[in-house]
């Protein structure tokens, strides 16, 4: 900072020149797509749909609205845009809306300009103090947004006329930055009305003052496609003005799904248990939130969002934690027995459609169940577990799983069935214990939703049998 110059004659002298904030995020917006490098980072799954109607948006100046369910990284790809602003920009000192040293709008850097010319004071403001964000509400006012006269201004002397009298909104202070507004529907049509001369015409006016703030803000917006809570609309002249409208989308496939849940997912640390998830428990997880968002029981206008694989993976983890501290054992790993306790993460997340009441949660045990087929299906050909149905057959072989089982008992019914050995060993991918008994459970309710093998429930215990 101290290196940066500090008036405004030094920053003529510099070199440095003035540029509206849609030119500066078009410039490096370009340099990233020409070296190769995602537009923004941490968002997954977006590379062929998203992301390249958002590089043409910045690339023509557009403001965007993006229109998506809960859940699709509206906000995370929004907040991910201030890293195309440069790292720091000049403003003359004092300004309450990051007025340009150059081309100062408000009153107050006028003034200064005019009295101290070269000498003006700058001050340099970092790209992350360039965002402002608005969460629409109902009760949001022009005031808010725009700016109010100050009561406390008027009160120190200032006459009602003078435009010293102002307190600024939101929108004013992100002046050569970006703002945003989530949820934009939520916002009372006649605040949206309010907004109509910052998308178009560039400036703000407060109140009957004779104030025009040519305001350079790069405004984004986000909204549901259907306002399924029925709260309100974008008006049709706002929407207009708004350059170009992308549209997100949930992961289209498991694998993207997963990725997302691996870069979300909270780990478990410091409770003494090491944890491990198989591939095929994780696969569950994220084909649970697949088959929901086809679901005729679930209603599709709201949306099954990404976070519900993220609240679903955590709570397996925690669950299988909890077992293994119960029962001391060294590691953690999930089972077919703890996808009992995703009814409750999952309840939460997901409307159901349903004329009866009491039955969602038997609606989601079912999709549970079509998940866990789904996945053994995908990993497993039912023609390799021919001699395992006949150990069942052909005894009294009964297994007992559950969350009361410790994991060494598992490795017994490796022995008990020793068809089960070559299967289970592929899926664990070694011999350990919670590895063993998680492969071994997968399997067993496998064979069972496939009509292969009986089984017996009280909770999360179970006993498998022949049929």
């Amino acid at each position: 900072m101290t290196a940066r110059p500090g008036t405004l004659g030094e920053l003529r002298a510099s070199g440095w020149r003035s540029e509206p904030v849609k030119h500066e995020v078009r410039r490096n917006a370009a340099a990233r797509i020409a070296a190769g490098l995602p537009l923004v980072g941490g968002v997954v799954g977006y590379d062929d749909t998203v992301l390249p109607q958002l590089e043409n948006a910045l690339l023509a100046g557009h403001d965007v609205i993006f229109l998506g369910e809960r859940g699709q990284a509206k906000t995370r790809l929004i907040r991910s845009l201030t890293s195309l602003l440069d790292e720091w920009m000049p403003i003359v000192a004092g300004s309450e809306i990051n007025d340009d040293p150059e081309h100062p709008v408000s009153r107050h850097a006028r003034d200064v300009v005019a009295e101290r010319g070269d000498d003006t004071p700058v001050e340099w403001v970092h790209r992350d103090h360039r965002f402002g964000e608005k969460l629409a509400t109902p009760d949001t006012s022009i005031a808010d947004l725009i700016g109010e006269v100050d009561p406390i201004r008027v009160a120190e002397g200032r006459y009602l006329s003078d435009e010293l009298t102002l307190h600024y909104g939101l929108v004013p202070r992100t002046n050569r930055g970006i703002f945003a507004i989530n949820e934009l529907p939520d916002l009372a049509e006649r605040i949206q009305v309010g907004l109509l001369n910052v998308l178009e015409e560039r400036d703000v006016q407060v109140r009957g003052y004779k104030v025009r703030l040519p305001l350079d803000v790069l405004l984004v917006a986000s909204a549901n496609p259907e306002d399924y809570t029925n709260r309100g609309r974008i008006i049709t002249p706002l929407k207009d003005r708004f350059g170009t409208q992308v549209r997100t989308h949930y992961p289209v496939d498991v694998e993207t799904e997963l990725a997302v849940v691996a870069r979300e997912a909270e780990p478990l640390d410091g409770l003494g248990v090491r944890v491990h998830v198989p591939d095929f428990m994780s696969e569950i997880v994220a084909t649970v939130s697949h088959l929901a968002r086809s679901s005729p029981h679930v209603n599709q206008r709201s949306g099954v969002s990404v976070r519900l694989s993220i609240a679903n993976a955590e709570v397996l983890t925690a669950n299988a934690a909890r077992r293994a501290l119960r029962l001391g054992e060294p590691d953690a790993v999930p089972r077919v027995s703890d996808l009992e306790a995703l009814v409750a993460s999952t309840a939460g997340k997901v409307e159901i459609d349903s004329f009866d009441d009491g039955r969602d949660e038997g609606i989601l045990e079912r999709l549970v169940n079509a998940a866990v087929l789904t996945v053994f299906k995908r990993r497993c050909q039912l023609s390799q577990f021919g001699d395992v149905v006949m150990a069942f057959d052909d005894s009294s072989t009964i297994v007992h799983a559950g969350d009361d089982v410790q994991a060494s008992a598992y490795l017994d019914v490796l022995a008990k069935v020793p068809a089960l050995r070559r299967s289970v060993t592929d899926l664990a991918a070694g011999e350990s214990p919670g590895a063993v008994a998680s492969a071994v459970e997968f399997v067993l309710e496998g064979l069972h939703l496939s009509r292969r093998l009986n089984k017996e429930s009280v909770g999360a215990r179970s006993t498998y049998r022949g049929r």
